[in-house]
């Protein structure tokens, strides 16, 4: 449902990233329909790419454009006729980065390019965001602190969150699971 938060929960290999890369279309499926967000956006003879789906993305090991600083790798994710300032910075100062935004990627820690990443997937307000283990690739701290931001970015967007996760502290953080175990799907 709308403004929901849904985890995925289950072993290496079955399929969760898969499932996300089909919502945000980076894949299209061989077959059935998918729709998101009520709209139909895959089925044989229609596929709708990927930037017209108001979906953004984090991704487990942050996918930052290296050529790109901070500002500009946040930026990307807005629309060209969409540079709203005021959005940039009030995402920029929920996200903690207002004194790294002309900084490289490469001069970032784990924790920082990861919260520079969530800031692109949420700058173009998106209905849906898709995080995939986005604490995987951080300590323990670092992973509390971009949960932390990950929720206050969803409940500031109020779009619908898939989270995919090892992690059951962040999990049982999560309004639903569905559980995915030797091809059977759990909802809990």
């Amino acid at each position: 449902n709308h403004g929901e938060i849904l985890v995925l929960l289950g072993p290496s290999g079955c399929g969760k990233t898969t499932l996300l890369r089909l919502i945000a279309g980076f894949e299209e499926p061989t077959n059935g329909t998918l729709s998101v967000g009520g709209q139909l956006v895959s089925m044989p003879g229609k596929f709708v790419k990927p930037e017209n789906r108001k979906v953004g993305m984090v991704f487990q090991d942050y996918a930052l454009f290296p050529h790109l600083n901070v500002e500009k790798n946040i930026e990307f994710g807005l629309d060209k006729s969409n540079k709203s300032t005021e959005r940039v910075e009030k995402i920029i100062t929920l996200v903690g980065l207002g004194n790294l935004l002309k900084r490289m990627p490469n001069e970032l820690s784990g924790g920082e390019q990861q919260r520079t990443a969530l800031a692109r997937a949420v700058i173009a307000s998106p209905k849906i965001l898709l995080a995939d283990e986005p604490t995987g690739n951080l300590d323990y701290e670092n992973g509390k602190i971009v949960a932390d931001y990950l929720f206050e970015l969803h409940s500031e967007n109020n779009a619908t969150l898939v989270l995919v996760t090892h992690d059951l502290e962040l999990a049982n953080r999560c309004e639903r699971k569905i559980k995915i175990s030797d091809g059977e799907i759990f909802t809990q």
